[in-house]
């Protein structure tokens, strides 16, 4: 299927940035190879002219759903989960500035020593004067997911798009590691992804996209470039939309 992606019509962008993908090969903390890079893809696309909002996970440091005990309480495991976004943040923020770079830590928690508390006027201020805005924290609430507060601050934000960076080229009608028969989907609607039960994001990231026809592009970030490229070129990655 020929995708229906105008990237004429991409202006301003919400990337939503995995944790483990700040880790690397070595799975917890930060790849400093791989944040150099990927603050210098943030840059360019800045320089070229577009409003970039970032909510980043925060499984490079901790991950409730995976922690050790269990028998803790989900509340906390997941506001700790959601203070380690905090951190990824800071570390990511602090990069650009380093570069000469305008960028800004926004926190869904008040923690007035080290980032502004979340609103959306205040981001929507700051994106207009050029910076680049972390929008850390997750929703500010346990039990949801980075991918909701990434749909969730797109929409508050009235962005164009939401990029969500994996390391997958996009979706596939099965498993690729599995499946020696699975074809890559360029193109997709959400009822098409609600059909063929399509992994796109959680459940309710994907139903908050839907009813506010969010679209979505999913693509590869471990490729050098290809966050450029998926916002101008129609063959990288998978475009969901209404």
């Amino acid at each position: 299927m020929k995708s229906t992606f105008k990237p004429e019509k991409i202006n301003r962008l919400m990337l939503k940035l995995s944790g483990e993908i700040l880790a690397g090969a070595g799975g917890f903390g930060f790849d400093d190879a791989i944040c150099d890079r990927l603050t210098n893809e943030l840059i360019e696309l800045k320089n070229i002219g577009y409003s970039l909002a970032i909510v980043l996970g925060g499984g490079n440091i901790f991950r409730g759903a995976n922690a050790t005990n269990q028998s803790l309480s989900r509340v906390t495991l997941d506001n700790i989960g959601m203070l380690a976004t905090i951190q990824n943040a800071l570390y990511l923020c602090e990069i650009l500035l380093a570069k000469g770079c305008n960028a800004e830590v926004f926190s869904s928690f008040v923690l007035d020593k080290v980032a502004r508390h979340y609103s959306a006027p205040k981001v929507q201020r700051a994106l207009s004067e050029g910076k680049i805005c972390f929008v850390a924290g997750g929703t500010g609430n346990p039990y949801f997911t980075t991918d909701t507060a990434a749909v969730l601050r797109a929409i508050e934000l009235k962005l164009d798009i939401v990029l969500k960076a994996t390391k997958v080229d996009g979706l596939y009608t099965a498993d690729p590691l599995q499946d020696p028969t699975a074809a890559f989907i360029c193109d997709a609607t959400y009822q098409t992804c609600l059909d063929k039960r399509l992994k796109v994001m959680d459940f309710s990231a994907f139903t908050l996209a839907l009813e506010n026809s969010m679209p979505i592009k999913i693509f590869n970030i471990t490729q050098p470039g290809n966050l450029k490229a998926a916002l101008q070129d129609a063959s990288i990655g998978t475009y969901i939309h209404p």
